[in-house]
């Protein structure tokens, strides 16, 4: 098949499959008389496999220990998640400290607090000061 054609069949752009030849992350294909480039199955599923690879921010090449890199990602996962979870709380006690402002927002807790932060002073979300 065409690059065109294994474009529309992976929903990549031609000119990132280009890329990712000169890459090496997808092997370069047979050529035909005219020149063209010739795609088989498997540059589809080396396709494939490359674009679910960068969408877990993964490499894109083969791994000798595939558990080794599942096991990896899930590291990476995991620290995502204690990073999300710290902000959620951080959120969660700027939104408790929020009254009811006034009009100009001068009794704004959030507010109070994140210019507290700024000038360097303790705040609610992070209990020290502020770097």
């Amino acid at each position: 098949m065409r690059i065109k054609e294994l474009a529309q069949a992976t929903g990549v752009d031609v000119e990132t499959i280009r890329y990712y030849e000169k890459q090496g992350l997808l092997p370069a294909p047979a050529r035909q008389d005219n020149g063209y480039r010739d795609y088989a199955d498997e540059h589809l599923e080396r396709l494939a496999f490359v674009r679910h690879c960068r969408a877990l921010d993964a490499p894109g090449t083969p791994h000798p220990d595939v558990d080794q890199l599942v096991q990896e990602q899930i590291e990476r996962v995991r620290a995502r998640l204690k990073s999300m979870r710290a902000l959620e709380k951080q959120l969660l006690l700027l939104q408790a400290s929020c009254g009811r402002c006034d009009a100009d927002g001068a009794d704004c807790g959030i507010l109070k607090e994140l210019v507290a932060a700024a000038h360097g002073e303790a705040c609610a979300c992070h209990g020290h000061l502020a770097h």
